[in-house]
């Protein structure tokens, strides 16, 4: 098990939480676990309860839509650095994508309830948090946007109207 001390040294050097103020710190660390996933392991599953996030230490994740009798669409690769979940904090807590290591995944998960609990009562971290994860969140959605237009946009519904005529 990785000790409390080391868990905060692990936030230090994840670029996210960069500059995040000694006594937030100390809170996030309270919500904080390391965790590994192997390759094709999901970390999270569209539709299902959000109840993580990730920093991710190592490895790379496949931020994907499933596609009933197809095989999923990618629409990001996350890695080493960056951040997977973000519907932990946006109720229904349903998480919006699926997210699948693609190589073995090393990360730090932050408990969500347990950090909305820290986020009402001190709302200096609430601040904190949403500053950062608010970009993210913007980011992903015009991502899966864009992934979506070239996929069905005009280009692939005229093709389909010219072979219909």
């Amino acid at each position: 098990m990785v000790q409390p001390e080391n868990l905060g040294r692990i936030l230090d050097e994840h670029p996210f939480f960069a500059g995040i103020p000694g006594d937030l710190r100390a809170l996030l660390i309270g919500c904080a676990a390391n965790e590994r996933f192997d390759i094709g392991q999901f970390l999270a599953r569209e539709g299902l309860p959000s109840d993580k996030f990730y920093l991710i230490r190592a490895g790379q994740v496949a931020i994907e839509v499933d596609v009933p009798g197809k095989k999923p669409i990618i629409l990001e690769t996350a890695a080493e650095g960056e951040v997977i979940g973000w519907s932990w904090i946006v109720p229904p807590y349903r998480a919006s994508f699926d997210a699948r290591a693609q190589t073995l995944v090393r990360a730090l998960s932050f408990d969500g309830a347990c950090l909305r609990k820290k986020m009402e009562a001190d709302h200096s971290l609430g601040y904190e948090v949403m500053r950062r994860f608010v970009p993210m969140m913007g980011h992903r959605l015009q991502t899966a946007r864009m992934q979506m237009l070239d996929l069905y946009g005009p280009a692939v519904v005229k093709a389909r109207k010219g072979k219909a005529g």
